[in-house]
């Protein structure tokens, strides 16, 4: 029979009790709000070959309005139709974009696809444009995520997602440091 002393008893006790399951329960809550934050604003974008960007003004109301992170996915413009939401340069080769609905595709005189785009909000089409200006078409979107991928930078989504990294391998670490310094404890008694 293994007699445990009074600190060791509390500690078990610690362990077991309210506070102690209101941490797990928040600290695992936590791990996987920012793994699916990661998940859905990096790693299935980068993995998709798709973009992140966030929706600035409120011609796209009320599907997208201001704050919304939209991620668009190359497609060939063969498969690009009237109803898709398309994020394309304002200028081909300039890094301005802006996302609008496709009202109408058209063909030009020497024979190259153009599409006429509108936001849902407006009440006037976009000039036409080529295929060369479309980034790509709608993948999926999400509320509110716009305002974190605006804040921001490239550079600073590379290094938070290295930290995150680090940050739940060194929570694995200690996680399993602790158990295997518990397991070694209760085998020695």
């Amino acid at each position: 029979m293994t007699v445990l002393t009074r600190a060791q008893r509390r500690r078990e006790e610690q362990k077991t009790g309210p506070f102690w399951w209101a941490g797990q329960v928040l600290s695992w809550l936590a791990l996987f709000i920012v793994l699916c934050l990661l998940a859905v604003m990096v790693v299935i974008p980068r993995l998709g070959g798709a973009t992140a960007y966030t929706v600035l003004t409120g011609s796209m109301r009320p599907d997208f309005p201001p704050g919304r992170l939209v991620v668009v996915k190359p497609v060939p413009v063969e498969a690009i139709e009237a109803g898709d939401v398309l994020t394309y340069q304002l200028e081909s080769g300039e890094p301005g974009v802006v996302t609008h609905r496709v009202v109408s595709v058209a063909s030009s005189l020497s024979g190259e696809r153009q599409f006429v785009l509108r936001g849902d909000a407006n009440n006037t089409d976009d000039a036409p444009i080529v295929a060369e200006q479309v980034r790509g078409k709608l993948w999926y979107s999400l509320p509110w995520l716009g305002y974190l991928n605006s804040a921001l930078s490239a550079s600073q989504r590379t290094w938070l997602t290295w930290l995150a990294i680090g940050g739940l391998l060194s929570y694995s670490l200690v996680m399993f440091t602790g158990a295997w310094r518990e397991h070694r404890g209760k085998k020695a008694s």
